[in-house]
């Protein structure tokens, strides 16, 4: 498979390993309704690094629009990877060597290792969509098949984001952006685009199918146009489709009072002419004895590559406005996406419950089109939003609020949506100089040591135990801490142990039980902190 190379590749290959885990404080919560939405402001790289414990594997959605690196850096965001942070950045992970970037491999580095833990949050039937243009997508692709994996990848969708772009280039207008996709393990589910609708009626027969016989129950097919009588068995049809009538038809207002059967080239086998009738398909039948059929409900269509208004997406221009709308001023942010876009892709795979990410929130289209979606249909979508940027509190969680609360005056007011959130800064680290920060709650510790045990969120509830975090696949888990003293695993503690369990793994600052009785009986020790692993 081919793969990219690019100056500093070597330095972030694992540097999401290096990351620190930051504790995520919350700031203040906003709105009525179940808790679970998050805005986060702080470097993303991190923020992401943060979710892990409680996220890992449970995102059925993510959609990122990350800096397109057009080398525009006038922007409310920064587009040519050269802002103070991650030029900071790159010189602490890269080293001299980053002076020596150009901007493309400045992005790459950038990047990568966001998104080798976009990857470790997406769920197992999940999907990432990322919006980009022709400066990094060739690149792009080829990174994301490294990390998601090339058999992974589902396709290219083709937004039409401007009927009026701007002369940037005396070539060639781009109406055009792109939005790659990815699954996490590759599956035969089949996306929903917009809901399917036949204007006319559906062929019931195939030439190149095989010769089968259907019996229809009385009252099923609709005859159009015929009048009360009786059809003698014969061949109708046409040249194309001749229909054997196998035995006689009774008609009387408009429908076969008795169970017929033809025979021909159907599409279906009796099992599934017998479920379509049951669903309320309406099966028709013509003068000439040509049968189709009618669905009451058609299932949604495949979605097209080309994202336009013909499947409801409007442009950038169109968001522009809405934002606007929202704000009372214009130009508060560069070319937002639309929330149709984002509620478009989120509705290829997602459910009601599902959760939904986006790491790179700029004025927060993602939470709109959460909260539209749940509006429509009244589920329970969850959004995560992480913004580095100053404005994370004063365009992307203000949008968010005005679009709960509504917003416009007179015949532009937008009812509002119902929908809460809790805002949140990256706090301390939690292992500071080896140690562990006692400025951080120790429910955080246990979140984060259960979950780099055993890769899942601590449970809510324990066995009574004020040590124990919980049991996994039959070990049993305990944090013996005090902040204040130091604590030691001996026969006190063990004797303070009832529930069994084939293996016990026990953290503590000291252990003075002889190591033959550990081993005997299934106790590993972990000191504090020497063996608290970073992820």
């Amino acid at each position: 498979m081919p793969s990219l190379t690019w100056i500093g590749k070597d330095a972030v290959l694992n540097h999401h390993l290096d990351v620190p885990y930051r504790v995520l404080e919350k700031k203040y919560d906003f709105g009525d309704g179940e808790p679970g939405n998050k805005i986060i402001h702080g470097d993303n790289l991190e923020a992401l690094k943060s979710l892990l414990p409680e996220y890992e594997g449970r995102v059925k959605c993510i959609y990122i629009d990350p800096p397109y690196n057009t080398g525009n850096e006038n922007w409310v965001y920064n587009d040519n990877v050269n802002s103070p942070k991650i030029k900071k950045w790159l010189g602490q992970v890269v080293g001299k060597e980053s002076e020596d970037l150009t901007r493309h491999d400045k992005w790459l580095c950038m990047m990568y290792p966001r998104l080798k833990l976009l990857q470790k949050l997406l769920s197992n039937d999940g999907a990432i969509f990322i919006s980009i243009d022709d400066n990094e997508q060739a690149n792009l692709k080829l990174v994301c098949d490294e990390i998601f994996g090339a058999g992974n990848f589902i396709g290219v969708w083709y937004w039409y984001r401007s009927a009026t772009p701007p002369n940037l280039s005396y070539k060639i207008k781009k109406n055009l952006e792109y939005v790659l996709a990815y699954e996490k393990k590759k599956s035969n589910i089949k996306y929903k685009g917009v809901q399917k609708t036949s204007k006319s009626d559906d062929p019931i027969t195939k030439p190149q199918n095989t010769f089968k016989i259907l019996s229809f129950p009385p009252n099923t097919v609709n005859f159009k146009g015929v009048e009360d009588c009786v059809i003698k068995a014969g061949i109708y049809g046409t040249a194309k489709f001749p229909n054997k009538l196998l035995n006689d038809a009774q008609i009387k207002n408009g429908k076969n009072i008795n169970t017929i059967s033809f025979e021909n080239r159907f599409i279906w086998v009796q099992e599934t002419l017998d479920e379509q009738i049951s669903k309320g398909t309406v099966i028709n039948c013509s003068k000439q004895l040509v049968l189709s059929y009618k669905k009451s409900n058609y299932d949604p269509e495949v979605p097209p590559n080309l994202i336009d208004e013909t499947v409801g997406v409007t442009t950038t221009e169109e968001s522009g406005k809405m934002l606007d709308e929202i704000f009372g001023k214009s130009k508060v942010f560069d070319f937002p996406k639309p929330p149709s876009l984002i509620e478009y892709l989120a509705n290829f795979l997602c459910d009601k419950s599902s959760i939904i990410l986006d790491s790179f929130a700029g004025s927060g289209t993602t939470a709109h089109a959460v909260l539209n979606l749940n509006k429509q249909d009244g589920g329970n979508r969850k959004f995560i939003l992480v913004e580095m940027e100053d404005y994370a509190e004063t365009i992307t969680a203000e949008r968010v609020r005005r679009v709960i609360n509504g917003y416009g005056e007179g015949k532009n007011a937008v009812e509002g949506t119902s929908g809460s959130f809790a805002y949140y800064e990256l706090g301390p680290e939690l292992l500071k100089d080896g140690f562990i920060n006692e400025d951080v709650p120790e429910q955080t510790i246990r979140e984060y040591l259960y979950y780099t045990e055993t890769n899942h969120v601590l449970p809510q509830s324990n066995n009574g135990h004020p040590a124990h975090l919980g049991n996994f696949e039959g070990v049993a888990y305990y944090f013996l801490y005090n902040k204040d003293e130091t604590t030691t695993l001996d026969a006190t503690f063990l004797a303070s142990i009832s529930e069994k369990a084939d293996r016990y793994v026990i953290y503590a600052d000291n252990c003075i039980m002889p190591q033959k009785f550990l081993f005997d009986h299934d106790i590993t020790f972990k000191k504090i902190p020497r063996d608290i692993r970073r992820f």
